[in-house]
């Protein structure tokens, strides 16, 4: 069993993370690692977790979502949490097309800010 735990400097490499990042998530209680002495040791399980809160992040959830997803499984069981899942995948979908959107017009505004002063200075 030791042998599968890794060790707080492996679970930062592992995750190309900080050390402050790491303790942070187990500071809101995302992650809560083996503790023996001052040593942390993260196990398959938290492995795991940390796959899916950095999935998150990239997918744009804030960290209590994450938080709150992961517990549903421990308290209400697998099918709970992917039913959560779906709920929050949608409402996101929508945020990230509007972010989209926002960020096209503004590119656009901007090419025509740009090429107006290209043209000016010819």
């Amino acid at each position: 069993m030791a042998e599968d735990r890794l060790t707080f400097k492996e679970m930062c490499a592992k995750f190309d993370v900080t050390p402050r990042t790491l303790r942070y998530y187990e500071y809101i209680e995302l992650l809560t690692p083996e503790k023996e002495g001052r040593s942390r040791f993260y196990t398959p399980r938290e492995v795991a977790r940390m796959v899916l809160i950095l999935r998150g992040r990239r997918f744009g959830f804030a960290l209590e979502d994450i938080r709150q997803w992961l517990m549903i499984r421990e308290n209400e069981g697998t099918q709970a949490q992917m039913k959560t899942w779906v709920e929050l995948a949608d409402k996101q979908l929508v945020e990230l097309a509007e972010q989209k959107k926002q960020l096209d017009e503004t590119i656009v505004e901007l090419q025509k800010l740009r090429d107006a002063t290209q043209a000016s200075i010819k």
